[in-house]
């Protein structure tokens, strides 16, 4: 593995009234963001899912397509009446939705960006969060679907002349959720009816496959859902959501998490140890875990494999959102290798001067194996944050982000950015960045800011090699020493003075599954502990108050039952 000459970089869409510019970095040289686009007028602006293009819609009438790499406009489309547009996920369709004049209008339009030809067309009465964009892609564009009345149409991703070329039928259907990579599999939801459960069906996309679906989810008290595909296509969790809480515990009504495979391996509830709303959820970017914030406030936050079982808990806090750091994928892959190697030594070659330097893997892999998460709270809550890393189970940094509506990690993992955006706020709009320990980095406020978004890339573009390699260098590491500890660690540790002591060693790996239930318990209540306490934890005030007054609820309702 060589080291690429040249990396990625960041960039960063922020909008402002009627004009976009796009920033270069972080890094910034001198503390202030290079311009790569300036003032270029719009409504609105949105990348592709692979951060190849840029659509900008100029006006109600004109949108433009620009190349990422080249910052050019590629070409320009009017589209009268328009109403909203989307790119496809690689940047090769644009979808415009228009006015409809008349019944007999087709107004939803699917456009071939590099010759600028129409494709395809249908009509859409209204268009809905749930209904747009009309026709969905998976990441990789090999699969488009769309959701019609008691439907779902199948197309050829390659040849939209082809027109629908499979459907499944699904009665009452009212939303769909195809997976993105891979797009094997697409997610139904059927709304409660005359009686009936609101329900959740996984089926298979192929042309070839069985209309029956692979797996299915029924549920009472369901007014919403949200879907979550895994990477890889094989979880999918589900928030159910009812407008009304029947406890009165909630006036923004009750939820509950659920979780289906589409191998039929599990299906049923997420087992939550606090009572209350499920905040948010998030995969890993590896797809082998969820984070879940839950419960009253404090609330409470857990990760979870793929198989519903707990991994960690990281106590209780004023948190609602979670996010993962997207170069989780690349360093579980380094963490796995070594897992299964164990102690044998495997060489990896960094090319630096044109010679060729060996560095086992296994200390590659310890000092990229960190996984970071951030916990926040924003909206109704103050904006705390904190940053844990994932693998060494301690918390990296805490900081505040006042009045936050948007939050992301940028595309190399290094960076956090929290935004304050019109119209949700009109007031103290800005941009924070912060470094992946909550230190502040950058900040910059605006009197108007309506989008501030992170130009998409995949986070393997982005590595830590050359900085291992410069502080390898920096170290002057000998290999022949190296590979002498290494033979010595698999022995049996010797006896050292406190001042020098010897590194124990480490235990043989052993997958959850293969834990015993005490020996998993143990951890939980080690993992509550490091991580500032679990349920039972002290309580603020007014947590404690809310407590006693839901207990006292309980009872009342338990004597009134008892006396009937």
């Amino acid at each position: 593995m060589s080291v690429a000459d040249s990396p990625a970089s960041l960039e960063i869409l922020v909008r402002e009234h009627g004009a976009l510019a796009l920033w270069t970095g972080p890094p910034f040289t001198n503390g202030q963001p290079s311009i790569k686009l300036d003032r270029i007028p719009c409504t609105n602006a949105k990348f592709s899912e692979n951060g190849s293009k840029l659509m900008v819609i100029k006006s109600d009438s004109a949108i433009g397509i620009y190349d990422c790499k080249s910052s050019k406009e590629l070409r320009t489309f009017e589209v009268l009446n328009l109403l909203a547009a989307t790119l496809s996920p690689c940047g090769n369709y644009l979808q415009t939705f228009q006015k409809a004049l008349s019944p007999q209008q087709k107004n939803v339009t699917l456009w071939k960006v590099e010759t600028g030809d129409l494709v395809y067309q249908l009509f859409q009465k209204n268009m809905t969060k749930a209904s747009w964009p009309s026709i969905v892609f998976s990441s990789d564009e090999a699969s488009a679907c769309r959701l019609a009345t008691n439907e779902i149409q199948f197309f050829d991703a390659g040849d939209f002349s082809k027109g629908i070329i499979h459907r499944i039928r699904v009665p009452g259907i009212a939303g769909i959720e195809l997976s993105k990579t891979p797009g094997s599999h697409v997610a139904a939801f059927v709304p409660e009816s005359k009686g009936m459960p609101a329900s959740v069906q996984i089926f298979a996309c192929g042309k070839d496959s069985p209309s029956q679906p692979v797996a299915r989810q029924s549920f009472f008290r369901c007014s919403t859902v949200q879907l979550s595909w895994n990477y890889g296509s094989t979880g999918l969790l589900i928030v159910v959501q009812s407008d009304v809480d029947k406890t009165n515990q909630s006036y923004y009504g009750e939820s509950k998490l659920n979780y289906l495979t589409t191998d039929g391996t599990h299906d049923g509830v997420v087992p939550l140890r606090k009572e209350g709303p499920v905040h948010d959820v998030q995969w890993s970017y590896s797809g082998k875990e969820f984070a879940v914030v839950y419960g009253f406030m404090p609330a409470m936050v857990t990760v979870f494999d793929k198989k519903c079982k707990p991994l960690l808990e990281f106590g209780t806090g004023p948190y609602n959102t979670i996010r993962w750091n997207p170069k989780g994928k690349c360093i579980l892959y380094f963490l796995q290798e070594i897992i299964y190697t164990y102690a044998s030594v495997v060489y990896i070659h960094f090319e630096k001067d044109g010679a060729s330097s060996p560095f086992p893997w296994y200390f590659v892999a310890l000092i990229l194996c960190s996984t970071v998460l951030c916990l926040a709270g924003f909206g109704n809550l103050p904006g705390d944050m904190a940053f844990w890393d994932y693998m060494e189970k301690k918390q990296l940094g805490t900081t505040k982000a006042e009045w936050s509506v948007t939050s992301e990690w940028s595309p190399d993992g290094r960076y956090f950015m929290t935004a304050t955006t019109a119209p949700r706020l009109q007031v103290d709009n800005g941009i924070k960045i912060f470094h992946h320990n909550g230190s502040l980095y950058f900040k910059k406020m605006f009197d108007k800011l309506y989008q501030v978004d992170w130009k998409p890339e995949s986070p393997d573009k982005f590595s830590e090699i050359a900085e291992v390699v410069k502080s390898l260098d920096s170290l002057k590491v000998d290999d022949t020493k190296m590979q002498g500890q290494v033979s010595k660690s698999t022995q049996a540790p010797t006896k050292s003075s406190p001042a020098n002591p010897a590194a124990q060693k480490p235990a043989a790996y052993r997958p959850p599954h293969a834990k015993d239930a005490a020996s998993v318990q143990a951890e939980v209540c080690n993992c509550i502990i490091l991580f500032g306490g679990g349920p039972s934890a002290e309580m603020s005030k007014n947590a404690l108050k809310n407590k006693k007054k839901r207990e006292k609820q309980k009872e009342k309702k338990a004597a009134e039952a008892g006396s009937t």
